[in-house]
Order: structure tokens, then C-alpha cells, then sequence
């Protein structure tokens, strides 16, 4: 268990903006900083993080709270290990005590597999620098290579004994269970009858040189091992196949090491093997990720735009290499970012290329060769068509279709003039066909989505799209009074009051008294005198824990308060802090609601929520009453009387609100 002093001297330290900045690009924005969703698909930035409550809020999924649940969330981390890896980052030391061996096994299936993967990599380490088989061929191999100790060191490169079951038994004596040795693919079991114990196990990257496989956080989720013999029936290449933290499809190899510098350089070299990867960054371009061999992705994509809106790709210069580039473009495309590609000369590949030349060399040559995606094209294709009309109009469709992927109106257009300039085909052909493209792709998704409500048994609806939902009126000023709460909640103010009483003739008449109070008293009380309960059940939860900790704490901090919140209520708090910085969350007048004014005060402000909630719940009661006199037959008078009643009060209260009804 991590001591308090611990987890209070990481929370001092840890800067939000800081630690999100490494998996995210943040811009400044007014006081705060904006970027990308991590969580979701997006164009226009949504994620904000504010240094000042030291918070985020992520408007896209609602996902929000303080610096550890942003690890917690995004690299999946135990609260633990988000401490440790924050106090690792701003260099405290971890007072903890042990773990017992019932906490070990609490551990759950994820932890146990990092864990699994970790010692792995420090393993196959440990056999490449300090065994002779090591040193004679794995460490040999990455010589020939050209990288340096540094560099084999930085990248956690290893080796797998040539051996059936070495680092298997090893692990087992060190503890490590069977069952995450397989889950992480690091050991492959069959059934064999002949074993005592009805099984065979066996080491999966024997005779391989190991590349770890890291996360943007530095945690080790798979391998890539290289086999070095001539085996035919063998693999060249063999990864860890997919498991709960492995996911190729999700994760882009070198981008630990990188993703500093592709925020820095606003830009982002995409390559496609272990070994560019790490020559380059030898070399002195680190900005570089490879797609580890398999065809890009738009989660690889998406992982490459939370740093930068700018891929340059880098490929063999190679027929395959080529084409293969072009299909991952449009995906880019599609992720609303710039992209260029450059082709190494014949013969060569980013390795090789990386590995021959000097840094200013490799420079020059990226920044001479680099190509708008639609140049690169236009001269690739138009190479293979040559003189053919019928492969040319294809060509012009092809390069269309990839423009019509760009989701910016403004930057399709001003491609499909550099289309037109290029192809020598009229600006009005390229636009209808462009519009034609539009039309398709919006009927076969209109298509797919009615035969999968029809699959699924429900009605199809012409524009679900445009069907509103009701807005919880409720909700939104429970919410208001949370906000005011933590914003202004010790502030003390000047507050109109109004007493009902009634006068000679019985009529109901709202005196006016004015007095001083701080604020959460205010709200205290007046919801207190009406009985009234927040009907929202995360609101229920964090009311009663604001009142205390601001009628105890002379020196109540929000910072403070956000890092003691529970998970359920983070999102909503964090949510509440950030609603200046999301771009009209709601129309509150529309709703017959009345905010704060920037003239007003906060005294005007606590008033009028608290005026407008009862108003609400005093609407709800008249409904109640209206539906209990359609079930009644006779006796109603009283409920009628009590129903007046409430209609004189809403017109004083609406009197007061400024309101007509």
C-alpha cells in the first residue's frame, strides 16, 4: 500500500497539463488547454484541461476527473500504479509497504499480464548482454545492424534462447503463473499425453531477437521477435499474438520513444518496420512509428493524431511498397490530417537509407521529396496509365475518391483545383463527380442503417437523427446549484430574500428581506426550509460531501476536493468546472432557465437557481395534482384549492424571476 505522504507529495507535484501532454497535443486556450479526444473518433477538439483546477473533461465521451484518473483511463492503470508512475515521472520516492501474498493474487488478469510482460523484456535483456549465446547472436545481430549499446539499451532490445522451454522454467521459478505466460503469448501449451502433467509448454520466440512492444506510456504490451536462421518453415518476423493488453491494430511500434518529439516537430514519420524505426531515431529523427508490418489502421491513425495532424510516410521505393502506401492514405485522409509520402530511391528503404547517411543528408532528402498525397499520386498512377483514356478517367476517379475522404470543405476544393490543374480535366467534371461520390456513400449508409434496425427488430425512422430529446429541466439546475456550489460556495454575498405571508384579504404576498451569508449556507438552507431533495442520484451523492467539507475547511480548495472525488461522480464534476470552456452546452435561456449575467452577482445568481427550482418542482406538483383529480370523481375541492394556491405562488415566484406566464 502507498502511504498518504506519498500520494500527497504526488498530487502537489504532478501537473496535469504535463502528464496528459505526453499522450496528447494540447493547444493553449484562453487559461486553459485544448486537444484531440483520446477516447473517441474526432476532428474538432473536444478534450480540455485546465491547469488551474488541475482537472480535464473530455465533452466527446464525458469522461473527465483529476491527473490519476486521466492515467487510469487512458493506459488502464491500477490507482497504484498511476501513483507510482507519476512519482517515477517527478522523482518521489514510493514509501509503500509490502503486498502480501493475498493482495499478489488479488491482482487482476491485466496487472498480472503487464507484469508477465515486464519481466519478459528484462529477461530476454538480461540474455542478450550477459550470456555468451546472447552476445554471440543476438547482441552480433544488432551490430551488424549498426545500432550502438545506447541505442540497443533505449529500445529494450533482447534475445530468446535457440532452447524449447528455458524462459518458461525460468519464469515459472520466479513465480510467474502459467496461465499469463500463455494469455500474453509468451509460452505456447498443447495437450501431450505423455507428460506428467497432460501438457506441453513451450517458449514461442525461441532463437529470436526481441523487440518489446510498448505502449505511449512506456508499459511493455507484446513482442516482435526476428528469427536469424535460414528456417524456410518459419516465420522471419513473429509477434505476440492478440490479447487484453495486446492489440496490433491499436499500437504503433516506437511510439513511446516519439511521441515528444512528433508533438514538438508537428509531425509524424510513418515507416513500417522495428529496425527503421530505430535507425532513424539513432540517426536523430525520433518523430518516427512503424506500423509494425500490418496495413495501417485508423485506431494506429488516430493514436498518431492526438500528437500532431501531420503523417509523413516513408516507403520502400519498391512497386508493393507503393501501392501499399496508397491505400493507407485515403484512412488518413478520412482522420481529417495532412499527409505526405516520400519514396526512398530504388533499392533502398528508410533502414538502409537512415543507415548510410548523415542527419543533415536524411534532412535535405525528406524535405526535397516529400509529396502532397495528391501530386504523389496524380504522377503514380498516371505513370501506370500512360497514354490509355480508359486508365486515365480511372486514375482521375481514383484520386477523386481520396479527395472526397477529406472531411474540410475548404481544403477538398482547393485539392480538386490541383486536380484539375494536374490532370488537365475541367474543375466542374471533378466537383460533379466529387458530388456524385457524396451521394453514394450517404445512400449506402443510409442503407446499412436501416437494414441493421431492421435486423435488430425495430422500426425504421426517416431522420433519426432530428429526433429530439426532452430536456430534464431538473437535472440542469440540480446541476447549476452543484456549479455555484464549487465555484462560489464560500464566497459570502448580499441575498434578496422573499417571505410568503398573507395579508388582510388572504391573498399571498412575498416580503422582501435582504441579509449577508455565505454562499452554501444560503443554498443549505433555503433547499432545507422547501424540503427539497435533488432528485439526481450522482448530485445526491456529491451535495451532502460539498456542504461538509465547506462548512468544515476554512481553506476548501476545489483542486483539493476533485482528488478525493469517487469515479461515478468525477465525470459529472469535472464536467460542471469545465462548462465555460465547452461551446454552448446549453441553451439556458431557451429552457426557462436564468444564469448568471456577467453583471450580475453571485448573490442575483444563487437567487434566481433556487427561485427557478422551485418554480420547476412547483409545476410538477400541479401536474400531480391535475392527474389525481382525473382519478378522483368527487372530493376534489381541496385539491383544486391547493392547485390555485400553487398557481398564485408560481406567479409571484415568476414576478420575482421577471417572467410572463
Amino acid at each position: 500500500m502507498i502511504s498518504k505522504e506519498t500520494i500527497d507529495k504526488v498530487f502537489d507535484a504532478a501537473r496535469v497539463e504535463e502528464v496528459i501532454g505526453d499522450f496528447v497535443q494540447l493547444k493553449k486556450s484562453g487559461s486553459n488547454f485544448k486537444g484531440l479526444s483520446p477516447f473517441t473518433e474526432e476532428r474538432t477538439p473536444s478534450f480540455m484541461v485546465s491547469p488551474v483546477k488541475q482537472i480535464w473533461k473530455d465533452f466527446s465521451s464525458g469522461k473527465g476527473g483529476n491527473v490519476v484518473a486521466f492515467l487510469m483511463e487512458h493506459e488502464h492503470f491500477t490507482y497504484p500504479e498511476a501513483v507510482k508512475y507519476l512519482a517515477k515521472k517527478y522523482n518521489i520516492e514510493v514509501e509503500e509497504t509490502e503486498q502480501s501474498d493475498e493482495q499478489k493474487q488479488q491482482a487482476d488478469e491485466r496487472e498480472s499480464m503487464y507484469l508477465v510482460s515486464e519481466y519478459a523484456k528484462g529477461y530476454f535483456e538480461d540474455v542478450l548482454w550477459n550470456t555468451e549465446p546472447g552476445k554471440a547472436v543476438g547482441l552480433t545481430y544488432f551490430k551488424e545492424r549498426g545500432f550502438t549499446d545506447e541505442t540497443i539499451k533505449s529500445f529494450g532490445l533482447g534475445y530468446s534462447p535457440d532452447e524449447w522451454e528455458t524462459f518458461t522454467k525460468e519464469a515459472l521459478a520466479q513465480g510467474y503463473q502459467l496461465e499469463f505466460l500463455e494469455k500474453t503469448g509468451l509460452t505456447i501449451v498443447k495437450e501431450n499425453a505423455a507428460s506428467p502433467t497432460g501438457r506441453k509448454q513451450f517458449d514461442r520466440f525461441k532463437g529470436r531477437v526481441m523487440f518489446p512492444i510498448q505502449s505511449m506510456s512506456g508499459r511493455v504490451l507484446g513482442f516482435g521477435g526476428r528469427i536469424l536462421t535460414n528456417d524456410k518453415k518459419a516465420a522471419k518476423y513473429l509477434n505476440s499474438p492478440e490479447s487484453a493488453i495486446y492489440h496490433k491494430s491499436k499500437v504503433l511500434y516506437g511510439i513511446y520513444h516519439a511521441k515528444q518529439t512528433i508533438a514538438k516537430e508537428d509531425n509524424c514519420y510513418l515507416v513500417e518496420g522495428y529496425t527503421d524505426v530505430i535507425q532513424f531515431h539513432q540517426r536523430g529523427i525520433e518523430n518516427v512509428v512503424a506500423s509494425s508490418g500490418t496495413a495501417l489502421t485508423p485506431e494506429q491513425i488516430r493514436l498518431i493524431h492526438r500528437l500532431t495532424n501531420n503523417i509523413t510516410v516513408l516507403f520502400d521505393g519498391d512497386a508493393a511498397g507503393l501501392r501499399a502506401s496508397v491505400r493507407g492514405i485515403d484512412l488518413i485522409l478520412e482522420q481529417g490530417m495532412n499527409v505526405k509520402v516520400c519514396a526512398f530511391p530504388e533499392g533502398e528503404d528508410p533502414d538502409s537509407f537512415a543507415k548510410a547517411n548523415s542527419l543533415d543528408a536524411i534532412k535535405q532528402y525528406l524535405e526535397e521529396h516529400a509529396k502532397d498525397f495528391i501530386r504523389f499520386k496524380a504522377s503514380m498512377l498516371m505513370e501506370e496509365a500512360k497514354d490509355d483514356p480508359i486508365r486515365k478517367a480511372d486514375t482521375i476517379r481514383d484520386i477523386v475518391n481520396s479527395i472526397s475522404k477529406i472531411p474540410d470543405r475548404i481544403q477538398r476544393e482547393v485539392y480538386v483545383q490541383e486536380c484539375s490543374r494536374i490532370m488537365d480535366i475541367s474543375e466542374e467534371v471533378l466537383f460533379n463527380t466529387l458530388a456524385q461520390i457524396g451521394r453514394k456513400e450517404i445512400a449506402d449508409a443510409d442503407k446499412k442503417f436501416r437494414k441493421e434496425r431492421r435486423d435488430q427488430g425495430m422500426q425504421v425512422v426517416k431522420d433519426p437523427e432530428r429526433t429530439l430529446q426532452k430536456i430534464d429541466q431538473q437535472y440542469l439546475l440540480e446541476r447549476k446549484i452543484i456549479e455555484v456550489l464549487l465555484l462560489y460556495g464560500k464566497k459570502t454575498e448580499e441575498f434578496e430574500d422573499f417571505v410568503l405571508k398573507q395579508d388582510d384579504e388572504g391573498e399571498l404576498q412575498l416580503e422582501r428581506v435582504v441579509h449577508r451569508s455565505c454562499v452554501f449556507e444560503k443554498i443549505f438552507l433555503d433547499l432545507q426550509d422547501d424540503e427539497i431533495e435533488l432528485s439526481n442520484p450522482i448530485f445526491r451523492k456529491v451535495y451532502p460531501q460539498l456542504i461538509q467539507q465547506l462548512n468544515e475547511k476554512e481553506d476548501f480548495s476545489v483542486k483539493t476536493f476533485v482528488q478525493t472525488m469517487e469515479d461515478d461522480v468525477a465525470d459529472e464534476v469535472t464536467s460542471i468546472l469545465m462548462e465555460e470552456e465547452k461551446y454552448i452546452l446549453h441553451r439556458w435561456e431557451e429552457q426557462d432557465i436564468l444564469v448568471k449575467d456577467k453583471n450580475d452577482t453571485v448573490g442575483q445568481l444563487v437567487s434566481e437557481i433556487v427561485l427557478s427550482l422551485r418554480c420547476f418542482l412547483i409545476d410538477k406538483r400541479v401536474i400531480e395534482l391535475q392527474e389525481k383529480t382525473l382519478e378522483n370523481k368527487d372530493g376534489n375541492s381541496e385539491i383544486l384549492e391547493e392547485i390555485m394556491n400553487y398557481h398564485q405562488l408560481k406567479r409571484l415566484l415568476a414576478k420575482k424571476l421577471n417572467r410572463v406566464l
